[in-house]
């Protein structure tokens, strides 16, 4: 299993379908937390994006699963970064 970055990027005009959605988003989040697919997750203080920490068997199956995501399902997401990564200290440090 691998650790993956993930950087939502969203436009100011997408505030009103994310609020929308987000109980959704979040549901869909919490489900994965519960499975240990995600290890963190939260908005951008500044609202243009949002920061989650997956984990996953490899890039495909990363992608895969954010294609599940209902902000992905109804175009809140602008752009996405994914990020293979590898933490040497901290929280996630054991699980590499």
């Amino acid at each position: 299993m691998s650790i993956f970055a993930v950087e939502y990027v969203y436009d100011a005009d997408s505030n009103s379908i994310r609020e929308e959605h987000r109980p959704r988003h979040r549901e869909w989040l919490s489900g994965l937390v519960e499975e240990g697919r995600v290890l963190a997750s939260g908005p951008f203080a500044d609202g243009a994006g949002a920061l989650l920490i997956f984990t996953a068997e490899d890039e495909s199956d990363l992608l895969s699963l954010l294609k599940q995501d209902p902000f992905a399902s109804v175009g809140a997401i602008s752009g996405m970064k994914t990020t293979q990564w590898s933490p040497a200290v901290g929280a996630f440090a054991h699980l590499v």
